[in-house]
């Protein structure tokens, strides 16, 4: 890979400051709809919890299933150019929620629509993330990964907080017209943000195959998988469970997930360089679990809402530390990938975790829900400790 004349630690953040702001504009579009598309498909289209969780899964399978061609993308035709790609598809999930609004002749149609926008989002995110990821490591270096990573996680999940309320006083106000108005607007303007910041050259060299890669990043990969059931299963149900308690404030449930993700990231994103990656895992999980567990057992709605802020607190630092480990032994010109493989299993998790938990809520109740993401962690924290045991596989390149 041809490098600047600047060594990694001495170049500039600034462009990825402001790529990882445009993530932040363009996921706007998954923030505003994540609240409302439950209470949508659940009380506006009169469907089951198990629509709701399709609704709302489908999104990280058809990021699953776009996640190797992006990385494989962002390799070999440069990380800019797929970065710019996903936001524009983003841009169209609004539109789809727009034909979706009017189509109110048929629900099936509606829900249709709905399902492509998902899609779409999906589609977009893939290209969107994995793009940005391996673009910020070629502007200021693999040594400085842990920034990388946590700038662009604090700009998804700092669009989740700032979406939820935004996205549930349009549905309130200007019902789901609103909200597909703005999914249109905030990719275009993230568009802008980023045009000027420079590509970065693509990596040279043999690129090691596909299985090589994916068992590299196997383990942590599945750990990762573990930690995303919790937010998936606030994400799906989060509205539906403050309503049927009959609390209010549902909103706020994912703005104080997502915040106490941001600040997090904000004050301890360098900890997984100091204490290695599987250690802030473990304790990560731990915190996740004991939100999960508050979250599964809550009596009254501040019970739940310190819970989303403990899961929030615990799901923050797994990507990065995780991911950290996984840049020490990939190659360059496989980075993205890498990512794009390890980011899979996440997918994975919120794909599946929808209509599963779905069919878990039927049967059993909310809270239900909130103690099986809780059980998922502990295993989390047992996969880790195995990991610590044994140590780490290197890249023998």
């Amino acid at each position: 890979m041809t490098e600047d004349k600047c060594r990694p630690e001495e170049r500039s953040v600034k462009p990825v400051a402001v790529t990882s702001f445009a993530v932040f504009l363009t996921y706007l579009t998954a923030g505003i709809a994540l609240p409302v598309i439950p209470l949508f498909v659940h009380d506006g289209l009169g469907m089951n919890n198990v629509m709701v969780g399709i609704a709302v899964g489908i999104q990280f399978f058809a990021t699953l299933a776009n996640r190797g061609f992006a990385g494989k993308k962002a390799d070999q035709q440069g990380a800019k150019q797929t970065t710019r790609l996903g936001m524009g598809v983003i841009a169209l999930v609004g539109v789809a929620y727009l034909l979706s609004v009017f189509a109110s002749h048929s629900v099936w149609l509606q829900f249709s629509l709905l399902l492509l926008g998902r899609i779409l989002l999906g589609l977009g995110e893939s290209f969107l993330l994995t793009g940005n990821l391996t673009w910020g490591l070629g502007l200021i270096g693999q040594p400085r990964s842990g920034i990388v990573m946590s700038w662009n996680g604090m700009a998804i999940y700092g669009s989740l907080a700032a979406g939820a309320p935004i996205g549930l006083y349009l549905y309130h106000h200007f019902d789901f017209l609103g909200v597909s108005l703005a999914c249109i607007a905030c990719p275009i303007v993230a568009l802008l943000c980023n045009a000027k910041i420079p590509a970065v050259p693509v990596s040279g060299g043999v690129r090691p195959g596909f299985t090589t890669v994916l068992k590299q990043i196997l383990t942590p990969g599945a750990v990762l998988a573990l930690q995303g059931v919790g937010f998936a299963v606030i994400g799906a149900f989060i509205s539906l469970y403050f309503a049927a308690e009959h609390w209010g404030n549902a909103g706020y449930t994912l703005t104080i997930f997502g915040l106490a993700y941001v600040l997090i990231r904000v004050f301890f994103g360098g900890i997984p360089d100091k204490m290695g990656g599987i250690k802030v895992t473990i304790i990560s999980l731990g915190v996740e679990m004991a939100g999960l567990l508050l979250l599964c057992f809550s009596q009254q709605a501040w019970h739940a809402l310190v819970g989303a802020a403990l899961t929030g607190a615990g799901c923050s630092l797994v990507f990065p530390a995780m991911g950290v480990e996984i840049m020490k032994r990939v190659d360059a010109q496989v980075r993205g990938t890498a990512l794009g493989c390890f980011s899979a299993f996440q997918d994975v998790a919120y794909g599946a975790t929808g209509p599963l938990a779905g069919f878990l809520a039927n049967s059993a109740g909310y809270g239900a829900v909130y103690l099986a993401g809780a059980c998922c962690t502990l295993i989390g924290v047992v996969v880790s400790l195995t990991m610590l045991r044994t140590g780490a596989p290197r890249s023998t390149a």
